[in-house]
């Protein structure tokens, strides 16, 4: 692009933000985001950025509405300030979970939101681990869905586990637990979960051979962590040595952090994707995704390629069993 790269942010997570903009060594975008006293959105652009690539970092994590409409504010903002191309950087995607309909008479909410991003003016979109990697479809822009399981597995590599087993929650997870396993060079376990309705999961056996390993659990998301903590029930049935678990998104919502507290899991690492909410227990770690953000930006700026960033996961291939 032609334009100064440019890097502003909502309130959903100025941390993460300000840690990209850091390590593309510019300054974070001078803003004025508040809300009116009956609630409503209200942002001004504090400087010029005629011409200017900009990228504003806002996950759609909880107050799920609100961010997501203060993210549509801010991209209509920066448009009538004729910003020459502007790109989204969400985080954490909201309404992910809503891709199909499951049921008769229900929305596509993952759809909605995606026609609302184009409507406000997006130019084009950057996620990370999107509940269904098919959602990228929805956009009739430029969209890039990035993985953090490389991220995830490092410190997985650095603890030196013993007899490692990669396991998926569920086998809607299975992929992703299959990329994960390649990653540590590691055998893969799969727990059988039914949902009886939304938010509940029940967890009743595992397909593979986890007596006496030290299992760790993937998965994209961990929200009121029932599954989570069951499927870790399970496992510690099966024989399993130690349970660790990992996610991209820290959701936690719920009764998440007293399930945690009291689980099978030796420890749970998540990402700043959403941030970490006051309370955590002991055993919840965060590793940051702004290097992983921050080279994606800096190559979406400059015309490089992004799927550099996944080639280089053959590199990195590890084997814990050895």
């Amino acid at each position: 692009m032609g334009g100064k790269l440019r890097v502003f942010s909502g309130n959903a997570n100025l941390p993460l933000a300000g840690e990209i903009a850091r390590r593309l060594k510019i300054k974070l975008g001078e803003s004025e985001i508040k809300r009116f006293s009956d609630g409503e959105s209200f942002v001004r652009i504090h400087e010029s950025i005629r011409g200017e690539d900009v990228f504003v970092v806002q996950p759609t994590c909880s107050p799920t509405n609100d961010n997501v409409m203060e993210l549509l504010v801010i991209i209509d903002a920066l448009k009538r300030a004729s910003a020459e191309r502007i790109t989204a950087v969400i985080p954490y995607y909201g309404y992910a979970r809503q891709d199909k309909k499951a049921h008769a008479r229900e929305p596509i909410s993952a759809k909605l939101v995606a026609n609302l991003l184009e409507t406000a003016g997006a130019d084009r979109v950057l996620c990370l681990d999107l509940h269904s990697a098919a959602i990228q479809g929805f956009f009739d822009i430029p969209a890039d869905n990035l993985s953090a399981i490389d991220l995830l597995a490092e410190p997985f590599k650095q603890m030196g586990l013993r007899n490692a087993i990669a396991v998926s929650p569920d086998a809607g997870g299975a992929k992703r637990a299959k990329n994960f396993a390649e990653i540590l060079g590691v055998e893969l376990a799969i727990v059988n979960k039914f949902r009886p309705k939304e938010n509940v999961a029940e967890s009743t056996g595992v397909l593979g051979n986890v007596k006496g390993k030290d299992c760790v659990m993937v998965d994209d998301m961990i929200d009121t962590a029932g599954s989570l903590c069951s499927a870790a029930k399970v496992l510690k049935e099966a024989g399993a040595r130690k349970v660790y678990a990992c996610a991209t998104h820290g959701v936690f919502s719920g009764e998440a952090f007293a399930r945690l507290a009291k689980s099978e899991i030796e420890e749970v690492i998540v990402t700043d994707s959403i941030p970490l909410k006051p309370g955590a227990p002991s055993n919840i770690t965060v590793t940051s995704v702004a290097p992983l953000l921050a080279d994606a930006v800096e190559r979406i700026h400059t015309g490089k390629s992004i799927s550099e960033l996944f080639r280089q996961r053959t590199e990195k291939q590890v084997t814990l069993n050895t």
